[in-house]
């Protein structure tokens, strides 16, 4: 019987059902509708049409922004802040009439990654999502590690490390604190500071073309995003030192990361050498919905 993940986007929700061997059996989305109701019932509906196409499966799981706190079930720290507050879980176990499993989408993409991805056959895999916001997630000898109250590797709301006079405080998070490393590190955060030292509005895509094409401007702040997220990776290291990071989200198409990351990380890095592996993730925008289908494996 298939695994069925759901992969819930602040823009679209995507279902999928799964195969013993990861292949996709049958894939749907559709746009966010943007309302807790709303989504509830899509969610329903996208896996009553992902079973009317593959055949029923054995199990479901989601990958949701935030995560449901294991003290009272509530989801917290999400963005899509119309979860905030809400039995998610429980209400779409009594829609459905089955169990579901839950888990934050950068656990979710770290799970996928570990399991047949980028990081596959390493003993620990750290997912980091560089997108619209910045969360990570960590797989250790293949099981995914959420810990005591459910916010293990949530790099995003750590504030950005060795930061420069002028980095500090730094700008506001929407979780109240400032300097947090999504307010710098995600595309969002890129934007930003672009636009703060040029005055130009321009999408991530734009600013990294236009870098390419010697723009001093846009050449400057890539300079400054790579560096950043080299200290954020290199404060990881320092925690737990990691065989392998996966990024995924927008930011993780920027090839430039690639070449440019492992030297800035082994500088920060509290050793004499460092030779970890930073790979982009093998299956992309895929990776959520794939590792929510795995949250059942064990």
């Amino acid at each position: 019987m298939m695994r069925i993940g759901v992969d819930f986007g602040g823009t679209k929700i995507e279902a999928a059902a799964l195969t013993d061997d990861g292949a996709f059996a049958a894939r749907i989305r559709e746009p966010n509708p943007g309302s807790y109701d709303g989504a509830l019932a899509l969610v329903a509906d996208l896996i009553a049409r992902v079973e009317a196409e593959a055949g029923p499966a054995r199990s479901v799981g989601l990958a949701i922004p935030g995560s449901p706190s294991p003290r009272t079930g509530l989801i917290r720290n999400a963005n899509s802040t119309y979860l905030n507050g809400r039995r998610f879980g429980e209400d779409l176990e009594a829609a459905l009439g089955r169990p579901v499993r839950l888990a934050n989408d950068a656990n979710c993409l770290a799970l996928s990654e570990a399991v047949d991805g980028a990081g596959a056959g390493a003993a620990s895999v750290f997912g980091v999502i560089v997108g619209t916001g910045c969360g990570g997630g960590l797989v250790i000898d293949g099981r995914l590690i959420e810990g005591a109250h459910g916010v293990a590797a949530e790099i995003g709301h750590i504030s950005l490390p060795w930061p420069s006079a002028d980095e500090a405080p730094g700008p506001a998070c929407w979780c109240g604190l400032n300097g947090c490393l999504e307010t710098w590190v995600s595309g969002t955060g890129f934007q930003r500071d672009h636009e703060t030292t040029t005055s130009r509005t321009w999408k991530a895509q734009a600013i990294v073309e236009a870098a390419r094409n010697n723009d001093a401007g846009a050449a400057a702040a890539l300079d400054r995003y790579i560096d950043r997220l080299g200290r954020a990776l290199a404060m990881v290291v320092n925690l737990v030192d990691p065989e392998v990071f996966v990024l995924g989200g927008g930011m993780s198409n920027v090839s430039e990361l690639y070449d440019r990351l492992p030297g800035l990380v082994e500088r920060y890095v509290f050793s004499d050498h460092w030779n970890g592996r930073i790979a982009a993730a093998r299956w992309g925008d895929s990776s959520g919905v794939r590792g929510a289908a795995r949250l059942w494996a064990d």
